[in-house]
C-alpha cells in the first residue's frame, strides 16, 4: 500500500479490479441496449415489409377505380375476398358467354347442315324427275304408221306445190293424202293412240283426229260414219274407228275416198314417207 501526497493510501489491486468491474458492467449494457435496439428495429421492419406487401398486393388486384370506394375502411381479408369473388364472377361470365358463343355455333351448323341436306336432297329429287324424263323421252320410239284403208293414192301431199281441186276448179296446197276405197269400207286407225276429237269439219266433213306419242298426230276426214269410237277412247292399232263416205264439201265432187293426214308437233308432214 502507498499513499498520495495527501497522506491517504492507496491500494492498487483494489483500484484496477473496481476498474475492471465497472468497465465491465458497462459494457454489458451496452452489449444488451445494443441487442435490444437490434430486435425492437427488425420487428419494425418486418412489419414494414408485410405492410408493403399486403399494399403492393392490394394495388396490383384492384384494378377498376371505381371499386375503390367499396372496399374502403375494410379489413385486408375482407378485400382480397371481394376481389376473389369479383374474380370468380368474371370467369363465370366470360365461361357462360364462352358457352352460349358455342351454343349458338352448334345451333347455326346444324341449321346450315338441315339447309344444305334439303338442298341436296331437292337437287337430288330434280335430277331424277329429269333422269326419268329424259329416259321417257329417249325409251319412247316413234310410232310406225301404217294404211289406214286399203286403196290406191289419188292425190298426193303437196305443201310446197300446188294440185289441182276439181270441185273448186284451182291449184291449191293439199296438207294430205286422198285414199281411193268404196264407200262404207272400214277405216282404221293407222297407229296406236288416243281420240282427240270426233267433229264435223265444214270443208273436210266428219272427222275423227287421234294423238300419238312424241307429238305426232293423225286425222281421218270424209268418213260416213264414226259409230267405233268415242271422244278420249285409247285405241290400237288397227282398230275401226269409222267408214269411208263423201261428206267433205271442198272434195265432194271427187270419187269415195279417205282424206288421210299426218302430223307432228302441228306440222304437217307427207304420210307416204311414213306409212308402211
Amino acid at each position: 500500500m502507498r499513499r498520495n501526497k495527501r497522506g491517504i493510501s492507496i491500494d492498487k489491486g483494489m483500484d484496477t479490479k473496481k476498474m475492471l468491474f465497472i468497465l465491465g458492467s458497462i459494457l454489458s449494457l451496452a452489449i444488451i441496449a445494443f441487442v435490444i435496439v437490434i430486435y425492437i428495429y427488425g420487428n419494425k421492419l418486418n412489419e414494414t415489409n408485410q405492410l408493403g406487401k399486403i399494399n403492393t398486393n392490394s394495388l396490383g388486384t384492384i384494378t377498376p377505380i371505381e371499386e375503390t370506394s367499396t372496399n374502403y375502411g375494410k379489413t385486408i381479408n375482407e378485400v382480397q375476398q371481394n376481389i376473389t369473388e369479383e374474380n370468380k364472377n368474371q370467369e363465370d361470365k366470360k365461361i357462360a358467354v364462352n358457352t352460349n358463343n358455342i351454343e349458338n355455333k352448334e345451333e347455326n351448323t346444324t341449321k346450315t347442315e338441315v339447309t344444305n341436306n334439303q338442298t341436296n336432297k331437292s337437287s337430288e329429287n330434280e335430277s331424277t324427275i329429269k333422269k326419268e324424263e329424259e329416259n321417257e323421252t329417249q325409251t319412247v320410239a316413234d310410232p310406225e304408221f301404217k294404211m289406214p284403208v286399203s286403196g290406191e293414192i289419188m292425190k298426193e301431199f303437196a305443201d310446197n306445190k300446188l294440185v289441182y281441186s276439181s270441185t273448186l276448179d284451182v291449184w291449191t296446197t293439199h296438207n294430205g293424202i286422198d285414199i281411193a276405197a268404196d264407200k262404207t269400207t272400214v277405216v282404221k286407225s293407222s297407229a296406236e293412240g288416243t281420240v282427240k276429237s270426233i267433229k264435223n269439219d265444214p270443208r273436210y266433213g266428219l272427222t275423227v283426229i287421234i294423238e300419238h306419242v312424241n307429238g305426232f298426230k293423225t286425222i281421218y276426214s270424209n268418213l260416213l260414219t264414226t259409230e267405233f269410237v268415242v271422244e278420249g277412247e285409247k285405241v290400237k292399232q288397227g282398230q275401226s274407228i269409222g267408214t269411208v263416205g263423201n261428206t267433205a264439201a271442198f272434195e265432194i265432187s271427187e270419187e269415195p275416198h279417205l282424206h288421210f293426214e299426218l302430223l307432228k308437233n302441228n306440222e304437217y308432214l307427207d304420210p307416204e314417207l311414213y306409212l308402211k
